[in-house]
């Protein structure tokens, strides 16, 4: 299943001027939304909507805490990383890529999101704002948006835990058989 979603692409900065977030083969430019609110109030507000810790993830530079995932439709879950920004703001960084209940999280496509996580700040009441870090500026507004389009993987997802499982087991059946050979 794909996953469709909007993303800014023309935006305007403060002072009035226009401009636009690059997109080329490697994806759209990250825009961030950041917040003057502590990283504790942030983990409630997605506690409450969902979210868990994410257990094994690549740190970013300057990332607090844990990372926090969001299972969408199947195979797709919503990432979300909180960094400490200078002068009291937290910088929210948000993707959404393959779950990483399956093999194909370590290679698949992925992008960066802001409509998803600005929706369920306004939810809660936490203002926001989206920061464009190429012009580094604060977006006053959106004149239009792409259409992402993440492809299913081609090849159908493939849950890596009952793998290593079902691994196990037969390894396990075979070095049972292979001591009792040796022993028995």
């Amino acid at each position: 299943m794909e996953y469709v979603t909007r993303y800014p692409r023309t935006v305007a900065i403060q002072g009035g001027r226009s401009e636009e977030v690059k997109a080329g083969a490697g994806g759209v430019e990250q825009l961030h939304i950041v917040v003057r609110r502590s990283f504790e109030d942030l983990a409630r507000v997605f506690a409450a909507e969902g979210f868990t810790k994410v257990k094994l993830e690549h740190k970013r530079p300057g990332q607090i805490g844990s990372g926090l995932n969001l299972k969408l439709k199947k195979p797709w879950e919503l990432h979300v990383r909180m960094v400490d920004l200078k002068k009291g703001l937290i910088g929210i960084h948000a993707e959404v890529e393959v779950s990483r209940d399956y093999l194909q999280h370590l290679f698949s496509q992925r992008t960066p999101v802001v409509y998803e996580v600005a929706e369920i700040l306004k939810k809660y009441q936490v203002e926001y704002g989206i920061w464009h870090g190429r012009i580094r500026g604060i977006v006053d507004g959106i004149t239009n948006n792409y259409r992402v389009r993440l492809a299913s993987p081609a090849i159908p997802v493939f849950a890596w835990k009952p793998m290593l499982f079902v691994i196990g087991t037969i390894g396990g059946i075979y070095g049972w058989k292979y001591l009792n050979t040796i022993f028995g």
